[in-house]
């Protein structure tokens, strides 16, 4: 059973987000052309990202919201709710007319379809990784739980393919309809993903829950009233993993085009590199959670990161392509990998079955706001003021630090089982009474 729900949410999990990062690279590569009037080149840039910027907003809505049906209703359900939201909103923006054609209306769509894509995304993580979770042994929860997390790669890696040929195009056809056919591919792969979806149980930790009438009918109001601790140290920690993702994966993309001058077929190559041994270095990451302790990996990840703040950009700015994929398997995937394969077991052991898919939500997808759609906008205006890289490298340090002290301070959940009702998996001491009362 935990091998056909891992799988199943690995592949449901790439199939989103190749959705959710197609987005990421056109809006690097393409956006800023199509949807926004001509004029400054940076100016367009930097809207193109803020409409990056504005699904991530969108995904702590998400997270509440799908967190507080999944708490509710299950899993399973929100799994296949989330996978149909996303495919609808990628392939309509692959339809909308550009800037050219219906002037204001077109970014304004863009905006619209990209807070549906955030709201989907907002619960797809926390969600995949938790079906594992529920389903693993606790011994081995840490590498099941990591399993999942990499079909985020699987779906770079489908988005990258599908993307790279397109940018071969003349830039006219590129800019006219090459970069629509990836988008319009999403309605395609979607009848896959649901029924992948669902074959797959609802995990035991959720029914024992319902069946001992467990269940919270306020999930959001229970986790800011028991478990406020676990909402904030889980918000610090997973900041770290956003900027090793969305510095490398998004900014990185329009830096290499804009201030290098290098083929943007480089920088996707580059992505498609580390993605693909993101396949092998997540389940690592979480197998060692399970052997030397979640904290001691994560904090591992995030001081490599914040090591190779400075180097990253060195290296992309030397133009040489080898050194650039280095760089970008540097952090996306060495420093990236130790800390998301041990957070996606570490922050659902922070918090009970009944409140559990919400406060995971609630907590990664806020950081996602605040830390990771913000920064390559945030990139692109310190490295454009500053005419240089180390104000968004140092950045990238404090961020780090951030995110260490926010796993300095959570409990190690690995010896808990998650069963037994509603008190299932309540690690933390100020949540215990709560859960004993009940």
């Amino acid at each position: 059973m935990i091998r056909r729900v891992v799988s199943a949410s690995t592949i449901g999990t790439a199939l989103e987000w190749y959705d959710f990062m197609l987005y990421g690279t056109a809006a690097a590569l393409v956006f800023g052309k199509v949807f926004f009037p001509e004029g400054d080149p940076l100016a367009a840039t930097l809207a193109s990202l803020g409409t990056f910027a504005v699904g991530f907003f969108a995904r702590p809505v998400g997270g509440l919201l799908f967190g507080h049906l999944g708490d509710r209703y299950g899993r399973r359900f929100v799994l296949v709710v989330t996978l149909t939201v996303m495919a609808v909103s990628s392939t309509a923006i692959g339809l909308i007319p550009d800037y050219g054609t219906i002037g204001v209306a077109a970014p304004v769509l863009l905006v619209l379809l990209r807070v549906t894509q955030g709201l989907g995304a907002g619960a797809e993580y926390a969600g995949g990784a938790l079906m594992a979770a529920e389903h693993a042994p606790p011994g081995r929860r840490g590498l099941f739980a990591a399993i999942p997390p990499t079909g985020n790669a699987l779906g770079v890696i489908l988005a990258t393919l599908v993307f790279t040929p397109f940018t071969w195009l003349p830039q006219e056809a590129f800019l006219s309809w090459g970069w629509r056919v990836p988008f319009l591919v999403s309605i395609l792969i979607l009848p896959l993903g649901l029924y992948i979806r669902s074959r797959v149980d609802e995990t035991p930790a959720f029914t024992e829950t319902v069946e001992a009438g467990g269940r919270s009918d306020a999930p959001v109001v229970a986790v800011l009233r028991e478990a406020p601790g676990s909402l904030v140290k889980g918000f610090l920690l997973s900041v770290g993993p956003n900027v090793a993702t969305y510095i490398p994966s998004v900014y990185a993309l329009s830096y290499l085009t804009d201030n290098v001058g290098l083929a943007a077929a480089v920088a996707t190559g580059g992505l498609l590199v580390a993605n693909t041994i993101k396949l092998v270095t997540l389940p690592l990451s979480g197998a060692l959670s399970d052997r030397f302790g979640r904290k001691p990996v994560f904090i591992a990840g995030a001081t490599l990161c914040a090591a190779a703040a400075f180097p990253f950009f060195w290296l992309l700015d030397t133009g040489n392509v080898p050194l650039v994929w280095l760089a970008m398997i540097l952090v996306l995937t060495f420093a990236n990998d130790l800390m998301l394969g041990s957070q996606a077991a570490m922050l659902p052991e922070q918090f009970p079955t009944r409140m559990r898919f919400t406060g995971v939500a609630a907590s990664r997808e806020l950081a996602a706001a605040v830390a990771g759609g913000t920064l390559p906008f945030i990139a692109a205006f310190l490295t454009a003021g500053t005419q240089g890289t180390w104000a968004i490298s140092a950045l990238m340090v404090v961020m780090c630090a951030v995110a260490i002290a926010g796993a300095l301070g959570v409990k190690d959940g690995r010896s808990i089982a998650f069963s037994g009702g509603d008190g299932a998996g309540a690690p933390l001491r100020d949540t215990a009474p709560a859960e004993r009362g009940r």
